[in-house]
């Protein structure tokens, strides 16, 4: 009888053995890469090399792939998994909020700020309209003190003529410069989303953040607040007149 076992090992325990101790030296040749990732191609090569043929190689790179040991993602090799883990969490957890998230707080304290943002924003735009509706009661009190007292009605066509062409040229020239028509809501919109941006400068107002923390606790919504927050401006200054 021939003996294949030597101190209790048999050949298929000893080949065992041997391939385990070759996957601890290939885990820790690629632990000491100070790279978090590398490509495929040279993840298959430092796998030919820890190993004894190209077959094996090969055959290890997808054993520590599906083990976890690594991350496979395309052309391209995680070493550290538990990294990718930890970013993918992170990520999670600040796109999706749970019903307890502790960033609920933060989001009600900047809507509370954002409130009052918008708020002197759209007392700021009424008293520019207001000041422009006084500049158009002046100018037509003007015209008609020159059309029937100081001068005449044949001097005063061509004035209003021309005055009428400098406020269509005005016009005209607002919408080549916000590609907005222009209309008093229009004109509503773009000094309240500049007197908005202005303030929170002011104020040093984290939009970024609340926006992300508005996408986490209200998916459906939009992205972006300045259309949102135009559209209750102008309808709140309506309702409050």
């Amino acid at each position: 009888m021939v003996q294949n076992s030597m101190f209790g090992l048999s050949v298929s325990d000893a080949r065992k053995i041997l391939r385990l101790s070759q996957v601890e030296k290939l885990k820790a040749k690629l632990r000491e890469i100070p790279k978090s990732s590398i490509s495929y191609s040279d993840f298959s090569r430092i796998c030919v090399e820890s190993c004894e043929n190209q077959d094996q190689g090969n055959e290890f790179a997808k054993m520590l792939d599906e083990s976890g040991n690594v991350i496979v993602l395309g052309n391209i090799v995680f070493l550290r998994p538990e990294q990718v883990a930890k970013s993918m969490e992170t990520l999670i957890s600040q796109t999706v909020a749970t019903p307890n998230d502790p960033r609920r707080k933060e989001l009600e304290r900047l809507e509370k700020q954002k409130a009052v943002i918008d708020q002197k924003a759209r007392n700021l735009v009424k008293g520019e309209l207001y000041g422009g509706l006084g500049f158009l009661l002046f100018q037509t009190l003007a015209a008609m003190r020159l059309t029937f007292w100081e001068l005449s009605w044949d001097v005063m066509e061509p004035i209003c003529f021309f005055v009428t062409s400098i406020h269509f040229a005005l016009g005209y020239a607002f919408f080549l410069r916000t590609s907005t028509e222009p209309t008093f809501q229009g004109f509503f919109h773009r000094r309240f989303v500049a007197k908005q941006k202005r303030l929170m400068e002011l104020y040093n107002f984290d939009s970024q953040k609340y926006s992300q923390l508005r996408r986490a606790f209200y998916p459906n919504s939009s992205g972006g607040f300045q259309s949102s927050d135009y559209q209750e401006a102008f309808f709140g200054a309506a309702l409050h007149r």
